[in-house]
C-alpha cells in the first residue's frame, strides 16, 4: 500500500498564493488560489433600504405635503396627505412623524423603516 496522497490540488508553503495539481505520482500544474467573494448584505432581509434619518427629516420640514409618505414609497397616502392634509390642522403630518420616530413606519413594501443611516 502506497502512503502517497491522492490525486487533487494541493497548497505549498514554498508557493503561497497558487495550488498545485498532484496526479499521484508528481505535480504536474500549478493555478493561483481562487479568491472566494464575501458578500454582505446591505439591509437585512425584512428591512426596508429606506432611511429612517430621511424620512423623519421630510416629515418634520416637507410633511404637511405629503413628502415623506412620496419617500417611503406610500404614493397613494401622500397624494392623499397633499390634497386634505392641510384639514387636519397640522395634526396628521404631526402623527406621521411621530410613527417614523417611533420606528413603526412601513415602506410601500409593507417593510419596516427602522436605519437611522
Amino acid at each position: 500500500m502506497s502512503d502517497a496522497a491522492p490525486p487533487g490540488w494541493y497548497r505549498h508553503e514554498s508557493s503561497p498564493g497558487y495550488e498545485h495539481w498532484w496526479d499521484g505520482t508528481r505535480y504536474s500544474q500549478s493555478r493561483p488560489i481562487p479568491q472566494v467573494q464575501h458578500y454582505v448584505a446591505a439591509v437585512p432581509a425584512g428591512v426596508s433600504p429606506k432611511s429612517r434619518t430621511v424620512a423623519a427629516l421630510l416629515g418634520f420640514f416637507l410633511g404637511g405635503l405629503g413628502v415623506d409618505r412620496f419617500y417611503l414609497g406610500n404614493i397613494g397616502l401622500g397624494i392623499a396627505k397633499l390634497l386634505v392634509g392641510w384639514l387636519t390642522l397640522g395634526i396628521w403630518p404631526l402623527v406621521d412623524w411621530i410613527i417614523i420616530l417611533a420606528g413603526a413606519a412601513r415602506d410601500g413594501d409593507g417593510l419596516p423603516v427602522t436605519r437611522w443611516e
